[in-house]
């Protein structure tokens, strides 16, 4: 298949009613959390939901925009619930450990998201379409990195974009390793393991906004 034609097939359609993604939604979610994507059949997601074939395809080209469709509105609704959990918080380090579990509280609420994104979904092919770049959660990521610079809370010699890549490494670890044990553990209560070692990095030599323990004297 050439490019241009992978870049077709991915494309998003939109437009579905609310009532119909309430039925064919949690279908999806479900078949991509029990089996590998291309086990996945469109008949199978019409027999479970339901919906006839022509009324996904009315919306949808191929499973693959249907289900990165799927993510994409699912996981914009972090940023909401970000924007939600920070007002009234002032330290930059309390921010971004808000922002990881908020993140990490989603996902345990929405396991199949947190499957079906990070385990299932064939990379390759969602990166060539829009709902991958598209992340409403960038923009509240970016946010907090410039009101820490201000602050002087974030090490300016760390590029914003080293930063973002250490909170979804974290983040995606954690999902991993959760999904690979049998999801034996809450997601939220994996943030006292790392938090510690993501702040270190990122935080500012001098670190305004957070006391530092007093040095014991010998």
């Amino acid at each position: 298949m050439k490019r241009a034609e992978v870049r077709k097939t991915v494309k998003p359609s939109v437009g579905m009613p609310e009532k119909l993604k309430e039925r064919l939604y949690p279908v999806v979610l479900d078949l991509f959390t029990q089996k590998d994507f291309h086990q996945v059949q469109i008949r199978e997601i019409c027999k479970q939901s339901g919906l006839s074939p022509s009324t996904i395809y009315r919306y949808f080209t191929s499973k693959e925009t249907l289900l990165f469709a799927i993510l994409d509105e699912k996981i914009s609704e972090i940023a909401s619930l970000a924007k939600v959990h920070l007002q009234g918080l002032e330290s930059t380090k309390e921010i971004f450990r808000k922002m990881f579990w908020v993140s990490m509280d989603f996902y345990d609420r929405n396991p199949g998201v947190a499957i079906t994104a990070f385990i299932t979904v064939p990379m390759r092919t969602w990166m060539k379409a829009t709902s991958y770049t598209k992340n409403d959660f960038l923009e509240v990521t970016a946010d907090i990195i410039q009101r820490g610079l201000k602050r002087n809370e974030i090490d300016p010699a760390i590029d914003p974009k080293q930063i973002r890549d250490l909170y979804y490494m974290y983040c995606h670890r954690q999902i991993q390793l959760w999904y690979y044990h049998g999801m034996k553990w809450k997601l939220v209560d994996t943030i006292p393991r790392f938090f510690h070692l993501f702040w270190k990095t990122v935080a500012s030599p001098e670190d305004t906004g957070t006391p530092r323990t007093a040095k014991k004297t010998r």
